[in-house]
């Protein structure tokens, strides 16, 4: 069993690594997404395969991946950075980045046909084009951020694999749980599970109001 200073500890890390793995899948994730799909070019429906293929993306495999870029024999190895937050944000935005991307494709390409062809006609230039779809995407878009969160708040493997797990340093709520399965200690376990809840559903309902501010 952990201690309360230990749980609030977990609790903060778990929240800084997928909130960061957000943020920065999510700024990579929408411009690229609107790339994709505001812009015409050849190969374009095998891009959005690949993208729409990747929603599905093993953590153990991005985790594998981080493992080897940052492992000591790996050809960033010289960052030493494996083991630590950093090295669970880089393989948690990997998960978050097709989401972001795929969800935010789907967005723009569905606003109205009719604003794209009224902003083209009073003269805006591409990228005025493109700010006002995304505008129009706005709620899509925060979708895109909210399905990225779940993803990783969620995730284990890959945290557990370049993070290890680390009493006081690289600790969060879903490694915690697992530790504690482990132990046998179940109720403790389940108490953990549920803050997790709280915590996404905290972030989910702070999203959901903004989300709905935009729709007034």
């Amino acid at each position: 069993m952990i201690s309360d200073y230990d749980l609030v500890q977990v609790t903060l890390l778990s929240l800084y690594v997928s909130g960061v793995a957000t943020i920065i899948g999510s700024a990579i994730g929408i411009p690229l997404g609107a790339l994709i799909g505001l812009k015409e070019f050849g190969g374009k429906g095998l891009v959005k395969t690949v993208t729409f293929t990747l929603y599905g993306f093993p953590p153990v495999l991005s985790g594998l991946a981080v493992f080897y870029l940052f492992s000591h024999s790996g050809p960033l190895g010289f960052l030493d950075i494996l083991f630590t937050p950093t090295a669970m944000i880089v393989a948690e935005t990997l998960l978050v980045i097709p989401l972001v991307t795929g969800i935010t494709i789907t967005s723009v390409v569905e606003v109205d046909r009719s604003i794209k062809d009224t902003v083209k006609a009073l003269g805006a230039s591409s990228r005025q084009s493109v700010l006002t779809v995304m505008r129009e995407a706005w709620v899509g878009l925060i979708m895109a951020c909210m399905i990225g969160f779940g993803r990783v708040i969620a995730e284990v493997g890959a945290a557990y694999m370049v993070g290890g797990n680390i009493d006081g340093k690289t600790r969060v709520l879903t490694t915690a749980i697992m530790l504690e399965t482990r132990m046998g200690d179940f109720e403790w376990a389940m108490a953990l599970g549920v803050v997790l809840l709280a915590v996404a559903f905290s972030v989910y309902l702070f999203l959901r109001l903004l989300q709905e501010k935009e729709l007034l």
